[in-house]
């Protein structure tokens, strides 16, 4: 897997069957240059028998194709094994155009414990699909994986589960061949709600950590997984809804989604940055109205006011909160005193179960017209333009890879 991307180094992450030396060669691909090598890592139990590997002698804007070698061997993939690196155009030349990939909710079927009856996850498809759209880098928005029973308590079990996702063949091509940032959401945290009292969060955080490559894991010592990364002109802030959450059956707590570190250092980074479009990625939604589900506006109404009003009082312009969950897909808009747009694309389900009567079932008075999808799909998130002029275009994809709907937003 190809994890985080910048244009001094880009992090590789492989796993083994048992404990391993692993390390990556890479050769840029256009001039067939000097072959370069990263650092040996050796692999534990501890952690799953990942490594993570930093690929540091590359140059900016340049496209590498590498291999894996495992105990000095180079293993052989019946994909292309590609990364690229992050572009040096600033005071040279507009930002360059990229597209992103983004989805929620990928339920890995295993039949001795999924529930019984109908099956809860589909076919794994859809990865295919996602990886001949060939995005730059693809966002995970929560329940990347769905811990079961056996799975919650345990780092055995938690890591279980990641390597059973991760075996996936149709997964492979497409987190080999672009960078995978993510997030979590209850699912890939706990059982389904988890909190902060969750009493096995620090495993769940340290495998997580195991088998994503992001490239921070909380705040200033703090920690959960909240992150920051930018991508050409673009800024991405990374939210953790889980660790900090207050418990949502406690009434008299005192409530936050976010906790108090975090929420103020989402606020004080937004009004700071100079992106065009402020990329807010959070496991649950934040503009919806609706009443009846684990939102924020259902559970968390001051926090998400206190967070709306900071954005409007500080006039900032071209936020975009993108997230997953509820197993539908929609896009909503606000207009905020300001007269700014605030935007949350929803995007779920990968393979997870669909929630196929989101039409009636659910309200939202900000849900923009003809953007609900209550089928298996994936969004691109296409940012062009020149640097004054950016424009990002949201397109929303069926399984199969079929345009369900297109919208052109404008900070």
């Amino acid at each position: 897997m190809v994890g985080y991307a910048d244009m001094r180094e880009v992090l590789l992450w492989a796993q083994t069957k048992k404990s391993a030396k692993v390390h990556f060669t890479y050769r840029e691909m256009t001039t067939g240059a000097k072959k370069h090598k990263t650092e040996k890592v050796r692999t534990a139990a501890t952690t799953g028998f990942t490594a993570k590997c930093i690929a540091n002698e590359v140059e900016p804007g340049r496209t590498y194709h590498y291999d894996l070698h495992i105990n000095g061997r180079k293993i052989k993939r019946p994909y292309e094994t590609r990364f690229k690196t992050q572009t040096l155009w600033q005071y040279r030349t507009d930002p360059p155009a990229f597209t992103v990939a983004a989805g929620s909710c990928a339920y890995d079927s295993e039949e001795q414990y999924d529930r019984p009856g109908k099956p809860y996850g589909s076919e794994f498809f859809i990865f295919n699909s996602i990886h001949a759209k060939q995005p730059d880098l693809m966002l995970w928005l929560g329940d990347n994986t769905y811990y079961r029973e056996p799975d919650w308590s345990t780092r055995t079990g938690m890591l279980h589960r990641f390597t059973h996702a991760r075996s996936q063949p149709e997964l492979q091509p497409l987190i080999a061949g672009c960078s995978q940032y993510a997030i979590w959401d209850d699912h890939d945290y706990g059982p389904n709600d988890s909190d902060r009292t969750w009493p096995h969060k620090e495993t769940a955080w340290e495998v997580f950590r195991a088998f994503w490559g992001n490239p921070t894991y909380g705040l200033e010592g703090q920690k959960g997984i909240t992150t920051f990364f930018k991508y050409n002109d673009i800024d991405f802030f990374l939210l953790d809804d889980r660790y900090f959450r207050t418990a949502n059956d406690c009434e008299s707590c005192p409530r936050t989604l976010m906790g108090e570190k975090q929420l103020a250092w989402l606020m004080e980074g937004l009004a700071a940055s100079k992106s065009p479009f402020k990329m807010v990625i959070i496991g649950g939604q934040v503009l919806t109205t609706n009443p009846s589900h684990e939102s924020y506006f259902n559970l968390f109404p001051a926090e998400r006011e206190l967070l709306l009003a900071h954005i409007a009082r500080e006039n900032i312009k071209g936020v975009v909160f993108v997230d997953g969950d509820p197993h539908f897909t929609e896009l909503s808009m606000l207009t905020n005193e300001k007269g700014n747009k605030v935007y949350d694309l929803t995007c779920s389900s990968l393979t997870a179960g669909s929630f196929t009567d989101a039409a009636t079932k659910t309200q939202n008075a900000h849900r923009v017209e003809g953007t609900l999808v209550n089928t298996h799909n994936f969004a691109l998130l296409q940012f062009s333009g020149p640097r004054t002029a950016r424009v990002l275009t949201v397109s929303v994809f069926d399984n199969k890879g079929n345009e369900l709907w297109k919208k052109v937003l404008e900070p």
